[in-house]
């Protein structure tokens, strides 16, 4: 895949998001880009966060979505993974 073509997609993944994922994914390769995103790898022999700094790495463009942070439930903890995402992408870049 080239790097000029591919955007990193910084998201939650639960099926209430869903709705938005999948046109936000048809809207990437409608543009002729290849969307990129933590799911596509899913080789359990490989740590979470190798695979997304090589998502990064590969990838000129990047959509960070922080709009759902908060804990779904009182007691859980925040969804801190994408804010930490957004800064490993700055960082690369």
């Amino acid at each position: 895949m080239a790097f000029d073509q591919n955007v990193f997609v910084n998201c939650p993944f639960d099926n209430q998001y869903r709705k938005l994922l999948r046109p936000l994914l048809f809207t990437i390769s409608y543009l002729g880009l290849t969307p990129r995103i933590a799911l596509e790898a899913m080789d359990s022999g490989k740590v979470r966060i190798d695979r997304i700094v090589d998502l990064v790495r590969e990838s000129k463009y990047a959509i960070h979505d922080l709009s759902r942070l908060q804990a779904e439930k009182a007691g859980e903890y925040a969804r801190l993974n994408m804010p930490f995402e957004l800064g490993l992408d700055l960082g690369a870049r």
